[in-house]
């Protein structure tokens, strides 16, 4: 059974101004469609291959009582288990996103650094190909993410994950991005 896509009668959406400096110009069309509508995995085979690198973040948010339980965790240290976790996130994004890429990675890292009312976590991903490492970026850092969650649920499950997004990335016949 096909699935097709149903064309909207309603009106298209405002405009809206964006929060990024970029010198990619916007794209004519969503490239993981064809022209029948259908989803489809991009073909890179034409595309050369380069560095590429990609940066993303995400925000806990949690009580001072979290924050000043976190060096005394009985499961064990949150960041170097979310970091762990993150890595392997990132390795295994074509494995949970349908129409990502396998890419071979050569560096993931996750890092954080506490703040007032919670934690900021950052991902760096790398590799060399013909396809950017968005994706593992961000897949990276929200599983990162969630394992700080469980491992902190205990003492209050009202912990807030927040703001996850693509910082940078650099490489491709797409340029660069940076967040402002």
């Amino acid at each position: 059974m096909a699935i097709r896509a149903r064309k909207s009668k309603s009106a298209p959406l405002p405009a809206t101004k964006s929060i990024a400096k970029s010198v990619v110009k916007p794209a004519a069309k969503l490239s993981h469609y064809d022209r029948a509508g259908r989803a489809r995995m991009v073909d890179v085979s034409a595309k050369a291959t380069t560095q590429r690198t990609a940066e993303a973040s995400a925000r806990l948010e949690m009580s001072s009582k979290v924050l000043k339980a976190l060096a005394s965790n009985p499961k064990g240290d949150p960041f170097e288990v979310a970091r762990f976790a993150g890595i392997q996130a990132a390795k295994r994004t074509s494995e949970l996103v349908p129409m990502c890429h396998p890419i071979p990675l050569r560096y993931v890292d996750i890092s954080h650094t506490l703040c007032e009312d919670g934690v900021k976590l950052h991902s760096r991903v790398t590799a060399t190909d013909a396809t950017g490492v968005e994706m593992e970026a961000l897949t990276a850092v929200t599983v990162a993410a969630l394992t700080v969650y469980d491992m902190c649920k205990a003492l209050d499950k009202g912990i807030v994950i927040r703001n996850i997004q693509l910082e940078k990335k650099s490489g491709g016949k797409s340029g660069d991005y940076r967040r402002n």
